[in-house]
């Protein structure tokens, strides 16, 4: 049963799959190496590939490894690196239901750029695709055999690395609904597995040239496997490990010789930098001083131009009742020449009864004396 194999992790719905290290230059190629068969019924394979070491300034390998799955049901999310903005930035690998978006890196071994295709899980137990992954059939039972996406081309180059010069891909619609699921970390033994690789000097690359000599180990602290697929044996990881004992003393000179070059590179260029910043300080100096020497005169401008808003302020008055005093003096000489004007008209309407009754009298006199002529008329 697997359950003996299984132990308690917890799970993270935020389990962070972003970026955590970010280096200027890329990774090495992925190296071909032989996959140790399967030493125990349930374990999955986790891909090898490169971390990176911030002290050594280098990548190193971190070998392929058989390691159980923190929960039934889980599979692996390879980690991997991703270019963007001038910068590889490292993606956490995790753990879920389901398969997620692992940069289209091709690490091989049912690993081919998207989903994994080395197994599948059938209840409680874990069915290993023979087609793909080696196992043991004496060991382990649950097994199918399925050519689909087998790949047999071998390359010279096999891209480490999403971006410029390595693949090109991007989140398809499973990957994507992949990486919204709950996830858990990786666990304390791939942990110890990836801080084990980082101490071992003849995995970095500056060492190997690109080519680590324990490209994968069966389970974590088990037998290492070089490229060529053969076990490298007890004595022969003493003495790599003795190699690097000695090394260590070496490097650890390098490294203070490389910090006294940069220390002493760091002096010239503050002394090359001393005489420009002295420069640029005594000019911010004497801009100092001008606008020092500036000040009384910018401050009379203004004292100036402030006795100048009072006076204008001061006069405005004056010049309002000037602009209205023409307009009062023909507001007072409008009645008189509207009198003056209208003295005519009154002098006549006042004449008009007078000559109406000078022309009548003639006219009643007449009238007056018509009676009498009209009588004699009549004695004649």
């Amino acid at each position: 049963m697997l359950a003996m194999f299984i132990q308690p992790s917890t799970v993270d719905a935020r389990v962070t799959v972003g970026i955590s290290i970010r280096v200027r230059h890329a990774p090495p190629s992925l190296p071909y190496y032989s996959q140790p068969y399967c030493p125990v019924d349930g374990y999955l394979w986790v891909p090898g590939y490169w971390g990176y070491n911030n002290e050594y300034d280098d990548y190193y390998w971190v070998p392929g490894v058989w390691v159980r799955p923190p929960h039934y049901g889980y599979l692996w999310t390879p980690c991997y690196w991703g270019y963007s903005g001038g910068y590889y930035g490292f993606h956490n690998g995790y753990w879920g239901r389901s398969v997620g978006y692992y940069g289209g890196v091709d690490y091989g071994y049912g690993y081919n750029g998207s989903g994994y295709y080395g197994g599948r899980w059938s209840g409680d137990h874990f069915q290993y695709n023979t087609a793909v992954v080696n196992v043991n059939r004496n060991i382990v039972r649950n097994v199918y055999t399925d050519r689909t996406y087998v790949r047999n081309n071998r390359t010279s180059n096999r891209p480490s690395y999403n971006g410029p010069g390595g693949v090109r891909s991007v989140p398809n619609a499973r990957e994507r609904v992949a990486m919204r699921e709950t996830h858990a970390q990786p666990t304390v033994q791939q942990t110890n597995h990836q801080q084990t690789a980082s101490k071992n000097r003849s995995q970095f690359s500056k060492v190997n040239k690109g080519r680590p000599e324990m490209t994968a180990v069966n389970k974590v602290g088990g037998r290492g496997i070089n490229s060529q697929g053969q076990q490298l044996n007890k004595q022969q990881q003493q003495v790599r490990q003795q190699q690097n004992k000695q090394q260590a003393p070496q490097q650890q000179r390098q490294q203070a010789n490389q910090q006294q070059r940069q220390q002493q590179a760091n002096q010239q260029q503050r002394q090359q930098q001393a005489p420009q910043q002295q420069r640029q300080q005594q000019a911010d100096q004497q801009q100092r001083q001008q606008r020092q020497q500036q000040a009384p005169q910018q401050k009379r401008q203004q004292q100036a131009n402030q006795q100048q808003r009072q006076q204008r302020q001061q006069q405005a008055p004056q010049q309002q009742r000037q602009q209205q005093a023409p307009q009062q003096q023909r507001q007072q000489q409008d009645p008189q020449q509207q009198r003056q004007q209208q003295a005519p008209q009154q002098q006549r309407q006042q004449q008009a009864p007078q000559q109406q009754r000078q022309q009548q009298a003639p006219q009643q006199q007449k009238q007056q004396q018509d009676p009498g002529q009209n009588n004699k008329d009549q004695k004649h």
